[in-house]
């Protein structure tokens, strides 16, 4: 098939939409708390434009650059032992929250566990796109495919991030799925995967309060069901239409990280459900054209990519909105294009370089 000149221009320009919305959000969420405590509105948005910036710079050269050439194992393996390398590094670096998410250098700050998921996804596309007739060799195919996936995610739980944890793990499963993976073997995984994570919901104090919240908010209010009471409150304050760009309540001091895991709640306060259902919406228009590309490609390393990078973001999204949403508990993670975070949006947009330039090839 020819290679065509022009990329996907609906997902180039829903991929733009989403980044000047979420920096519209980002300061709506952030002003008042930033100039409370920083003495200025603008410290998050700064930050956040200044990564927008870097990482619409990194996707148009990306989209450039022939996806081909990652299908190399002196591309994959080098990513994969320098992510490896950046998920232990944290464990050396100052905590914060109890937590080691976060590499700090020359003032900079990197999740590695960010990285984590485009790397995970390229080393699955490079290593499935040869075993799509070999799915049934569980020793050969399924436990090899699966080895990556399980080292980035066992020190991404040890961090721990239990969110970005699940969210590699589902993005494996799926991926494996569509080579054509038996039914049997997930159900295997399942059930090895069971008390691991019911050891980690519940014999971690933190993550078992947070489930009792998650059942029963009500009970502590102030307690271990604030923040999920505190985001329905700013949810359900919004009705149709919401307050009005930058008038939400929520923000000034309630609702906790607001401008980072929790700016879909702001979203909902202050432009209702008509915002709610226009942020859905992008996220649909993106993951029909990027699995559109994935399903309608002829290379199987490109369609494998294509569908690891799209599921990544879908997943995330639906964790995330789902969270405010009071249907899953409370966990760290950020609303792709949307949320506050360098790292993040970085990422995310050089992941949307390398699929829109995969779009080159479809028709």
């Amino acid at each position: 098939m020819a290679k065509r000149v022009g990329v996907d221009k609906w997902l180039f320009g829903v991929v733009l939409l989403l980044v000047l919305f979420g920096l519209v959000m980002v300061f709506s969420a952030s002003a008042v708390m930033a100039q409370s405590s920083l003495g200025s509105p603008y410290p998050y948005v700064a930050n956040q434009a200044k990564w927008a910036v870097l990482g619409l710079l990194v996707m148009v050269w990306l989209m450039r650059v022939d996806y081909r050439r990652y299908n190399n194992p002196r591309v994959v393996f080098p990513a994969v032992t320098v992510t490896m390398l950046l998920l232990a590094c944290v464990f050396v670096m100052p905590g914060m929250n109890g937590a080691h998410r976060w590499i700090r250098v020359a003032g900079t700050t990197l999740q590695a566990s960010e990285l984590a998921k485009p790397v995970l996804v390229l080393f699955l596309a490079y290593f499935l796109q040869t075993r799509i007739h070999q799915m049934d060799d569980w020793k050969g195919t399924i436990l090899r495919a699966v080895a990556v996936p399980l080292l980035f995610t066992a020190l991404i739980l040890k961090e721990p991030d239990l969110g970005t944890g699940l969210v590699c793990m589902a993005v494996t499963a799926l991926m494996l799925y569509l080579a054509g993976a038996k039914t049997r073997y997930f159900a295997v995984g399942a059930a090895l995967a069971a008390p691991v994570l019911y050891f980690m919901l519940f014999h971690v104090a933190f993550r078992r309060a947070r489930m009792l919240a998650f059942v029963n908010p009500e009970a502590d209010p102030r307690g271990t069901g604030f923040h999920i009471l505190q985001s329905l409150i700013a949810v359900g304050t919004g009705g149709i239409r919401g307050l009005g760009l930058m008038e939400g309540r929520q923000k000034l001091f309630y609702l906790p990280e607001v401008q980072t895991d929790f700016i879909f709640a702001n979203i909902c306060e202050e432009l209702g459900l008509i915002g709610a259902l226009l942020i859905v919406g992008l996220f649909v228009a993106l993951g029909y054209r990027g699995l559109r590309a994935a399903f309608l490609s002829t290379d199987p390393f490109a369609r494998f990519l294509a569908f690891g990078l799209t599921t990544a973001i879908l997943i995330q999204a639906f964790f995330n909105m789902s969270v405010v949403l009071a249907l899953l508990p409370t966990k760290g993670i950020p609303l792709p294009f949307i949320s506050s975070g360098g790292t993040s949006i970085f990422i995310t947009l050089a992941s949307m370089g390398v699929l829109l330039n995969i779009t080159r090839e479809i028709d």
